[in-house]
């Protein structure tokens, strides 16, 4: 049982349909079962033959017509079509939960997986189910039935029932020796691949790095490596597929000849029938098919396991919780951010945060800054509960956030950052995630806000205009003004600023400084900065300093007041000289 536990979680994917699953497995075992009279029906023909009983004979022949039209190939055909149409159907349901577990998952997770182990367990083994299922019932339905022929076997010749315990029990050894190969072989090769798939994903969405680095030879080197190692693991599979489908093969042919030479034997001196050798010429096969199948079922069970195994760890939570969110909903939102004796570290770091406390206001503007390594961009990472607190709580109008629903929560908090991601569709689209119902004035309301419609007008499609991986066909002042034009028909109480001006030029940050003064008038605006010069207007500063706030005030306040506030602006300015 403990080998078939990686299945036990596609219980839940079947439960829906289990009446009509286990009404199409007793087709395919009522069909399966009444194959097993095609050898004796054939038998007893020729036997009646030899007898000169053509009427016999006849009638044998008319029911095995008859039951393998109507039984055999008609209700065992329709059950396996049916098995293979939900088969299809958990395989879809399995890779749609897989890719929602993965929207779930903590951001330490993607800090410890790779994009390429990740995007595998989503695509490649959550869809390796294929295909699979159906065969497992068949393999199941013929081992119940060739049981049962056993019984008739041994019942006539006992010798020939040893032969084919014996050539069993060779067969069981195989696997027993082969199985862990095979699947340590298989995860190894699984392995390279997600390293090889990182690479691909991370070389598609930084192409234009590449270049400009030119960094394309020692990619390529890397890629070479990943693709020896992917095919080293591949060579070493075939190989043991090769060496069991040999011995395999073999057992398979000495059962088949050492049936039909005891069969031989035992018809000479009359010990058996006519009727009973001609059936065991039919009977054999169904042994040495079920070896086939196993052998072949064993190759791919292995790899299904190991699938199998990845998937779990993300539908069964083995390697990281789900985010748990709150029932509470913001009715009338005030935008009210308070942060309450929080302290907060990130894994195997020590604190970042210490019993830090702050209450941010609406309808200013609001700025954090301090060195790096202070806990600013720290503060947006617990509110949009990225990473959560480990002490102390941090309210939203009144409310832990962690109490809010997730929809209340994300409707009302928007965070741009200094590359904000934008989604390889249209302009148009790229709103109409945001929501699906919003028109295209609403739109331009938006983006003319932001200071970005007449630029997307000059577009030969305009807002039809497909953006590019990561929006590579805009500047970095155009991805932060498309960014707040999104924010902005999200609706968000709360607009929070990582860095969103330090990397642009002084004319896409006048654009950005306008932008922000319109939202400031009904949101609660914070704007973490690393060039002071673009917050000195700000109504109040906070200044972060080892984990806690150290100081706050206006520009000139600061200047005179706080020493730390003050190197940091004599530090821009000389490095600006």
């Amino acid at each position: 049982m403990k080998r078939f536990k990686e299945f036990i979680p596609l219980w839940r994917f079947i439960r829906e349909d289990r009446r009509k699953i286990l009404t199409l497995i007793s087709i395919l075992f009522v069909a399966s079962l009444a194959g097993l009279f095609t050898g004796y029906l054939i038998g007893s023909a020729l036997e009646s033959i030899t007898d000169k009983n053509l009427t016999r004979a006849l009638v044998c022949l008319l029911i095995y017509f008859l039951n393998s039209v109507l039984i055999d190939h008609g209700l065992g055909l329709f059950a396996r079509k049916e098995l293979e149409k939900e088969e299809s159907k958990i395989s879809r349901n399995l890779s749609y939960e897989a890719y929602s577990k993965v929207l779930n998952l903590p951001a330490q997770a993607f800090e410890e997986k790779t994009s390429g182990e990740i995007i595998n367990r989503v695509t490649q083994d959550a869809n390796s189910l294929s295909f699979v299922f159906g065969r497992v019932i068949r393999i199941v339905s013929a081992i119940i039935t060739t049981f049962i022929l056993f019984f008739y076997i041994a019942y006539n010749s006992y010798f020939m029932a040893i032969e084919i315990i014996l050539i069993l029990g060779l067969l069981f050894l195989l696997l027993k020796k082969y199985n862990p190969l095979m699947k340590d072989a298989h995860k190894y090769r699984k392995g390279k691949q997600d390293i090889q798939t990182s690479l691909v994903t991370e070389s598609v969405r930084g192409i234009r790095e590449i270049k400009t680095l030119g960094i394309k030879k020692n990619l390529l080197k890397e890629g070479s490596k990943n693709v020896d190692a992917i095919d080293d693991g591949n060579i070493k599979e075939i190989k043991l597929n090769r060496d069991f489908n040999i011995i395999g093969g073999f057992l398979r042919t000495l059962m088949e000849v050492g049936v039909f030479a005891t069969g031989a034997i035992e018809l000479y001196y009359g010990h058996i029938s006519i009727t009973f050798f001609i059936a065991m010429t039919y009977y054999v096969y169904r042994y040495t098919w079920l070896m086939e199948e196993i052998n072949d079922f064993t190759i791919e069970y292995q790899k299904l396991n190991v699938a199998l195994g990845r998937v779990n760890e993300l539908l069964e939570n083995r390697l990281y919780d789900d985010v748990k969110y709150g029932n509470e909903n913001l009715k009338d939102p005030q935008g009210v951010l308070e942060f309450k004796n929080v302290t907060f570290a990130y894994p195997n770091e020590s604190n970042t945060l210490k019993g830090f406390n702050l209450k941010l206001e609406p309808n200013k503007k609001i700025a954090v800054v301090g060195r790096s390594g202070q806990g600013k961009s720290t503060l947006f990472n617990l509110v949009t509960r990225i990473f959560d607190v480990k002490k102390g709580e941090i309210l939203l109008d009144g409310i832990n956030i962690k109490d809010l629903t997730e929809t209340s929560l994300n409707k009302n908090i928007s965070i741009i950052r200094q590359e904000p991601f934008i989604f390889n569709r249209t302009i148009k689209e790229n709103f109409k995630l945001i929501d699906e119902k919003i028109t295209l004035n609403e739109i331009r309301k938006y983006t003319k806000m932001a200071y970005l419609d007449d630029y997307i007008m000059s577009l030969p499609k305009k807002y039809n205009t497909i953006l590019g991986e990561g929006g590579v066909n805009l500047s970095g002042g155009q991805k932060q003004r498309l960014s707040i034009a999104r924010t902005l028909a999200k609706k968000s109480k709360v607009v929070l600023f990582d860095e969103a001006t330090s990397a642009l030029d002084n004319n896409s940050q006048e654009y950005i400084k306008k932008s922000i003064d319109n939202l400031v008038k009904d949101h609660t605006v914070v704007i973490v900065a690393h060039r002071l010069s673009t917050i000195i207007d700000a109504d109040v500063i906070y200044v972060v300093e080892d984990g806690k706030i150290a100081a706050s005030g206006t520009h000139e306040e600061l200047l005179k007041k706080s020493k730390i506030y003050n190197n940091l602006y004599l530090s821009e300015n000389s490095d600006s000289n």
